[in-house]
């Protein structure tokens, strides 16, 4: 009596197949999809459409950068990239190739501070500075560079207006206060909090083009950027703030820079401060970060797990809050891809084929992770010595 094999066996079979000298790299990578139900040349919109006879050679040799860059170079097409991805990670298909990048990005992490304040700044020139055009045509009108909150709306604008206004609850913002934003990007928090909730805000980036293009956007109101890395600001103490956030930047800081942060976070709220921390994070901790992300898109980036934070943080705060809700990150990129798509035209010019290959692999890529579970996001709630009588969540 035929009965299907477990995950478990289908990956065994699959890695004697791959130990097979007679086998084709063709037939290896067909036979590594069929677990996942994906044909090679099939007719489905997740299905992988190859146009160079030496895919398969590059992807099982290069494993994620064999794939990512391929698909830039024009050698691979799929209509759903997406759900390509989401299939593929869900089934740990990636696992199954380890390559010699994946290993090397790892020992790199573990020899080097590949955060430190030197290294800091390329993420800004190499992502961040973009120009403020193409993020402008791609985002949303707060200019919302992290994930939306999806709770109650099915738009891409509703969604980043909900999560600032969530994020402003949460910190129970209050006319006169001081918000320090860590990472503040072109100050859509800083601009949505002092347009609503009559706080003063000072921003920190390492991006000069944010710095720059934001301080046009909030001309007028008690909004300051200041273009420096969070390790140089506030070395004294001096400063305190009743409300301190970082939205989508701690994923630039790195596991051997987590405490620093955490203490620098400490000095500048005030006893009785809250800090809020929005990140995008992984299961487990040391896992190396994406070797085609890191050389492509967000240099010397690392995600952080929920026990690294906490490890990190213990000393100087009490958690407060912690909430989940990174499935909402998946329509937060397709609504970006979209409109990335939308926009090309006037972009194409200035980039080329190959970036918007590259951009429309990082976007789907990355909603592909999402939706599998492999990347999560949380906003967490840390205040220095607890909020008297208990912090209430503000939904």
């Amino acid at each position: 009596m035929f009965t299907s094999p477990s995950s478990e066996t289908r990956s065994a079979m699959a890695r004697r197949r791959w130990k097979r000298p007679s086998a084709s790299a063709s037939q290896l990578m067909s036979d590594l999809l069929a677990e996942v139900d994906v044909k090679i040349n099939g007719g489905r919109s997740y299905d992988m459409l190859i146009h160079h006879p030496q895919t398969a050679e590059r992807i099982l040799a290069c494993g994620s950068l064999g794939l990512g860059e391929s698909y830039m170079d024009g050698w691979w097409d799929c209509p759903r990239l997406d759900e390509f991805i989401a299939r593929i990670l869900a089934a740990r298909l990636d696992e199954q190739v380890n390559n010699f990048s994946v290993l090397m990005q790892g020992l790199r992490a573990r020899l080097f501070n590949l955060q430190n304040i030197r290294r800091a700044w390329r993420v800004g020139e190499h992502h961040y500075d973009l120009g403020n055009d193409f993020f402008a045509a791609m985002l949303d009108s707060h200019l919302t560079y992290s994930c939306g909150y999806w709770a109650e709306t099915n738009s891409l604008e509703a969604a980043q207006t909900a999560k600032l206004d969530l994020i402003c609850r949460k910190l129970g913002l209050q006319p006169g206060m001081r918000l320090l934003d860590i990472g503040c990007g072109w100050g859509s928090l800083m601009k949505f909090a002092a347009e609503n909730y009559g706080v003063q805000c000072l921003g920190l980036t390492i991006s000069r083009e944010q710095a720059e293009h934001g301080s046009l956007r909030c001309a007028g109101l008690p909004v300051e950027f200041r273009l420096q890395d969070y390790r140089e600001f506030n070395r004294s103490g001096h400063q305190r703030f009743e409300r301190v956030a970082s939205v989508g930047m701690f994923e630039h800081v790195g596991r051997k820079n987590h405490q620093g942060f955490f203490e620098m976070v400490r000095r500048s709220v005030s006893d009785d401060g809250v800090f809020l921390l929005h990140t995008i994070g992984r299961n487990a901790g040391r896992i190396p970060t994406d070797p085609w992300i890191d050389r492509h898109i967000f240099p010397n980036c690392e995600l952080p797990s929920l026990s690294q934070i906490f490890d990190s943080c213990e000393q100087g705060f009490l958690i407060e809050d912690v909430q989940h809700f990174g499935a909402d990150y998946d329509p937060t990129l397709l609504a970006w891809h979209e409109r990335f798509e939308q926009a090309w035209p006037s972009f194409a010019p200035r980039y080329g084929e190959r970036f918007r290959r590259m951009w429309r692999f990082y976007l789907l890529a990355c909603a592909g992770s999402f939706r599998a579970r492999v990347n999560q996001l949380w906003q967490l709630v840390l205040s220095p010595k607890g909020v008297p009588c208990g912090y209430r969540r503000q939904l």
